[in-house]
């Protein structure tokens, strides 16, 4: 009993990991459904992108270069953010923009068809296999609770202080920026949005870019923390972020944000107390749950139909 604070501390600090991850995925999941209404599947592919050009520029740059670590991440992260940020553009621009007046039912079918591309192009690439990603933060914050020693490594803790940061910069910016607030008129009315002059189109391309950004900064440093990735990581990350996106409320930015974090802490809790096979099924047993008693989300508000 007295170690059972510190193996919570423990697994609580892997689930605010995991859970600033799978938020990180879910904005752009949110964003691009607040706007547009369409939710786009090949998300998770570009968080798959981002991990592979972080390490495509570890390996251009050498562990052994004498350049700092704190640079060598920051440089892998920037690379990341802009190749990814044109794959996002990029898919915007052929899976959704010919398609924004089609029914749902087609984008959907071309988001899914753009994940498999994605996916394939990767492992055409670079392989299918599994690759080992150099561990650049090998070490780790220790401290002791009693007779247990509580152990949270570098990566871990690198984590959850990038993607705090990045939300708050994020929340910020759609609050007090010029394209933040056209952001959320286009959420609110697209077509009066338009009447009013704003660049829609610029609009929607901007989105896409940002959540490409954000999913970028999430493969690097989950890359850099569990140490191997392959082309088909970004499929089960990417339902696990839209879980977390309908978990915290389809649409609002803080409810991807709550949902990645509960929908991680979740898991995490599962795979240690119950056993590593069930943390899937809590995690979308969570889902199911919050989607009979509150169909709208933690955070999410119900739609109100324009006619």
């Amino acid at each position: 009993m007295s170690d059972l604070l510190p193996q919570l501390i423990q697994q609580l600090f892997n689930g605010l990991s995991l859970g600033a991850i799978y938020a990180l995925i879910a904005i752009g999941y949110t964003m691009v459904y607040g706007i547009i209404g369409m939710i786009n599947f090949a998300h998770g592919d570009i968080y798959m992108i981002g991990a592979y050009v972080g390490l495509v520029t570890l390996s251009a740059v050498g562990t052994t270069s004498g350049l700092p670590i704190w640079f060598i991440i920051a440089l892998m992260l920037v690379v990341a953010v802009v190749i990814t940020g044109v794959y996002g553009f990029a898919v915007e621009q052929v899976a959704y923009k010919p398609l924004r007046s089609s029914p749902r039912l087609v984008a959907l079918i071309s988001a899914i068809g753009m994940s498999i591309f994605l996916q394939n192009w990767v492992a055409l690439g670079q392989g299918a296999r599994d690759m080992a990603v150099p561990a650049l933060l090998p070490g780790a914050f220790t401290f002791h609770m009693g007779t247990f020693e509580v152990f949270i490594p570098y990566t871990r803790i690198l984590i959850i202080v990038v993607a705090v940061a990045l939300m708050i910069a994020l929340t910020m910016y759609i609050k007090h920026s010029r394209m933040g607030r056209a952001s959320r008129a286009c959420a609110q009315d697209m077509h009066m949005a338009n009447l009013l002059g704003i660049d829609t189109n610029r609009v929607i391309s901007f989105t896409f870019i940002l959540g490409a950004v954000l999913a970028a900064v999430g493969g690097v440093l989950i890359a850099l923390a569990v140490g191997k990735l392959n082309p088909f990581i970004g499929f089960i990350a990417g339902i696990k972020a839209f879980t977390a996106a309908v978990l915290g409320g389809i649409g609002s930015i803080p409810g991807a944000m709550l949902g990645g974090v509960v929908l991680g802490v979740a898991e995490t809790f599962a795979a240690a107390y119950i056993s590593s096979e069930y943390k899937d099924i809590v995690a979308f047993g969570l889902l199911v749950l919050i989607l009979l008693f509150r169909p709208t989300g933690l955070l999410g508000k119900p739609e109100v139909e324009k006619v």
